[in-house]
C-alpha cells in the first residue's frame, strides 16, 4: 500500500515559510526508503517543489491521466508543487504517483537533519509511510552504491 501512497519511481520534497536559498529543513536532495529514486525539494515561492533528479528505472509516466503526458520521462518530472508549512518541522501537500497517475495527500516531517518520513493516506484511514534519506552533493545525482 505504501508504494500507492508515495510515489515509488519518483518520490519528493522543506522549514517555515519556504524563501528561496534557504538550505535547511526539507530544501535538497532525497534518497526513497527502497532506493530506486532520489527527489530534489526546493523553495517555489511560498511553497516547496519536488522534483524526480534519479530514478533506477527512468521509465514513462505512462498512467498520467492526460494523454499528452504519458509521454514524458520519470526523471525531471514534478512530483509535488505545494508542499506548504503545516507546524514545527513539518509540511502538508500533495504527491502525483507515476506508478498509477494518481495524487494523494501527504504530510513530510523531519526526523532529525537528514531524515524525512512522508505520509500518505487514502480516505483517511488507509495510510502509509516510508522514510527518505539526504543525499550529500557530491552523490544527489548518482546512482545509490
Amino acid at each position: 500500500m505504501r508504494k500507492t501512497l508515495v510515489a515509488a519511481a519518483a518520490a519528493c520534497v522543506m522549514g517555515g515559510a519556504a524563501q528561496a536559498g534557504d538550505s535547511g529543513g526539507l530544501v535538497g536532495t532525497w534518497l526513497t526508503e527502497n532506493g530506486d529514486s532520489k527527489i530534489r525539494i526546493s523553495a517555489c515561492g511560498s511553497v516547496y517543489c519536488g522534483t524526480v533528479v534519479w530514478a533506477k528505472s527512468n521509465d514513462l509516466d505512462r498512467n498520467n491521466p492526460d494523454p499528452k503526458l504519458r509521454k514524458r520521462a520519470i526523471v525531471g518530472m514534478p512530483l509535488t508543487k505545494d508542499m506548504r508549512p503545516d507546524g514545527s518541522d513539518r509540511w502538508a501537500g500533495s504527491i502525483y504517483n507515476p506508478q498509477n497517475g494518481k495524487t494523494y495527500e501527504i504530510s513530510m516531517q523531519m526526523k532529525g537533519r537528514d531524515a524525512i518520513e512522508v505520509e500518505g493516506c487514502v480516505l483517511g484511514i488507509l495510510c502509509g509511510s516510508e522514510a527518505w534519506a539526504r543525499q550529500n552533493q557530491e552523490t544527489a545525482s548518482m546512482a545509490p552504491n
